[in-house]
């Protein structure tokens, strides 16, 4: 039954993606899509504006509108859903990514200026997530970056990684082997064609099937209709580079 009541409205222009609303929302109403705050639905918003206070933008409210009944029967079920979603899995089975995680929050972040007491290596990563597929081309740290597509492999076995290739640059990890390719292609076209990226690197390993990752770059391009420089970084197994080619930052020096 629809009528006029209390519920949350939330300004898509103000919204940074923190992700704090979907704590503060004891009902599970909240949900990040594409790095924005959103409402699951009427029924599970309860209007009462618990999550108005932790928002660092001011961009929710409570207003007077015509909307569903409040179901607390539904914000239960919501609930359970999204217990059983975040629960670790059983040991034959795929755990699933819970939408509404506020740790998808894009975020810019400050690399050490310099490396910390203990002498150990100061981090150089300048924004989260890093995750291809939880990327907005709305976040703020891809436009104009140059972008690096990472295998997750390349990640880890590049020893000097945060020295040598993050600082100044935006990462993007994906694998071409375990992951959906296509599904990545989708994602990076969507980011090439909404954030205004400068030139994009594909690090990777050497085994054959990380080259994927270059013909997931060649397929997003074309769907996205963009061109721009690329470059192509080849990771050894021991963590050796064994090439490098168009890298755009050598081209500016």
């Amino acid at each position: 039954m629809r009528k006029t009541r209390d519920i949350i409205e939330i300004d898509q222009e103000l919204c940074n993606g923190c992700g704090q609303c979907i704590l503060d929302c004891a009902e599970g109403a909240l949900k990040l899509v594409d790095g924005k705050a959103k409402l699951v639905g009427e029924i599970y918003c309860d209007g009462l504006g618990a999550c108005l206070s932790g928002c660092p933008t001011g961009a929710l409210t409570v207003v007077q509108r015509e909307a569903e009944d409040f179901d607390e029967e539904a914000v239960e079920e919501l609930l359970a859903g999204q217990a059983q979603e975040t629960a670790p899995p059983a040991a034959s089975t795929e755990m699933p990514m819970a939408s509404g995680c506020a740790g998808q929050a894009a975020m810019s972040l400050e690399p050490a200026a310099a490396p910390p007491a203990s002498g150990a290596a100061a981090s150089q990563l300048g924004h989260w997530p890093i995750k291809l597929q939880l990327l907005s081309p709305q976040a703020p740290f891809l436009q104009g970056a140059d972008l690096l597509l990472l295998a997750d492999c390349a990640a880890a076995a590049l020893p000097d990684l945060h020295a040598k290739l993050l600082p100044g640059r935006a990462i993007a990890l994906a694998c071409p082997k375990l992951d959906d390719p296509q599904a990545h292609v989708d994602k990076l076209a969507e980011l090439l064609a909404g954030a205004q990226v400068r030139s994009l690197t594909v690090v990777r390993m050497e085994v054959p099937c990380c080259g994927g990752l270059n013909w997931i770059v060649e397929q997003a391009l074309a769907k996205a209709g963009k061109s721009l420089p690329l470059g192509e970084m080849v990771i050894g197994r021991g963590g050796q580079v064994l090439s490098s080619s168009n890298l755009p930052w050598d081209a500016a020096a």
